[in-house]
This record gives structure tokens, C-alpha cells and sequence, in this order.
């Protein structure tokens, strides 16, 4: 079969760069904040808390993806460590829809679930995903200390969140890469405490 080939260097070409641009843009920005979430996490573990995370579409897919590799590895075999994704329990989530209506599906699970040493991460390319910030609302009032992923300019987590990850894009697909970069970064800033079994 003969392929007949597109021209598609330049579209190739322009997504790497402004992949580029936008990593470079959301260290610049979020430096430190990333630095003292990666800190409020680590010292969570230590203390037995666990890392609850949720979002919707990519967002969802993320969380799971994140929460993954605290529990099993990113690059280090250590200990497995305490997280869970409020993505992935279809009964639950099609109960609490059901029951409750969609905006309740996290928010109803952090409060079964989470405890004040937790730490409670939401994810939203926009800031504005009512189920989430209904999620990390519920969060607050148990007294978890609460994260969010977000992007074009922050959305509502800039009120609600203790720490807010804005990636300075309005392209989601931008931002969802930018959100599993920065979930790498907590990730390896995990594996490298010694304390929670991290190695050299």
C-alpha cells in the first residue's frame, strides 16, 4: 500500500514549540509554589495521611495516573504510599449521581473517605469544574489541606484552594500535559525521601 503523505512538519513542528513555551512558562510561574506543595505532600505521607485526587475527562485520567505512581512506583522501588484516585469506582460514582445528582460525585466521597492529615487535589483545566471545587470545598471543611491543577488564569480555585497550580495556557490540551508534568515532579520529589523509603 503506497502511503500518501501529508505535509504535517509544521503542525509537528508548532505543537512541540509551544509545548515548550508553556513548560517553560509554568516553571517560571509556579517554582516555588510547586516546591512547598511537593513539601506539604511529602510531610503528609510521613504522618500517614493520604493523597486523594479527582477530576473530570483528562482530568480524571490524570488523577488515576498520578495516584498510580505514589502507590506503586514513578522511578524508585520504594514503599507504597497512601493514594487514591475518586475516579475509579463506577458504582459509587453512578450511585452518588443517581442520588444526589453529578456536582456531588466528590464530594461526597471525600467526605466518606478523607481525614485532616489528607491532602485533597483537584483537577480542572479551567478552575471551574463544580463537582471538583464541590469536592475540594467538602475538603476544607474537614480541615485537609487542598491542591488544585488548573489552568487559564485559575477559575474559582483561586478562592477556594490553599495551593493553586495555574499553567499560564488557555489550551487545554497545553494544560493537561502540564499537569502530568507537575505530577511527575511531585512524584519524584516523593521517591527522593529517604524517610518514605526513597533511595540515592
Amino acid at each position: 500500500m503506497k502511503l500518501n503523505q501529508i505535509n504535517n512538519l509544521d503542525t509537528i513542528s508548532s505543537e512541540f514549540k509551544e509545548h515548550i513555551s508553556v513548560a517553560n512558562q509554568t516553571l517560571i510561574d509556579n517554582q516555588e509554589i510547586l516546591n512547598n506543595v511537593s513539601s506539604l505532600i511529602i510531610e503528609a505521607l510521613k504522618f500517614k495521611g493520604k493523597i486523594l485526587l479527582f477530576g473530570n475527562g483528562g482530568s480524571a485520567s490524570d488523577s488515576q495516573h498520578i495516584a498510580a505512581e505514589i502507590v506503586g512506583r514513578y522511578k524508585t522501588n520504594r514503599t507504597g504510599l497512601p493514594a487514591l484516585s475518586l475516579n475509579t469506582d463506577t458504582s459509587i460514582i453512578t450511585a452518588i449521581a443517581n442520588d444526589f445528582g453529578y456536582e456531588s460525585i466528590f464530594s461526597r466521597q471525600v467526605q466518606a473517605l478523607a481525614n485532616d492529615n489528607d491532602i485533597v487535589i483537584g483537577l480542572s483545566t479551567g478552575g471551574t469544574s463544580i463537582n471538583v471545587i464541590n469536592g475540594l470545598l467538602e475538603a476544607k471543611k474537614i480541615g485537609c489541606k487542598t491542591i488544585g491543577f488548573s489552568g487559564k488564569g485559575g477559575g474559582k480555585f483561586k478562592k477556594i484552594c490553599d495551593y493553586n497550580i495555574i499553567v499560564p495556557s488557555n489550551d487545554t490540551a497545553r494544560i493537561q500535559e502540564m499537569h502530568i508534568l507537575i505530577g511527575h515532579v511531585i512524584c519524584q520529589s516523593i521517591d527522593l525521601d529517604k524517610e518514605l523509603g526513597g533511595k540515592d
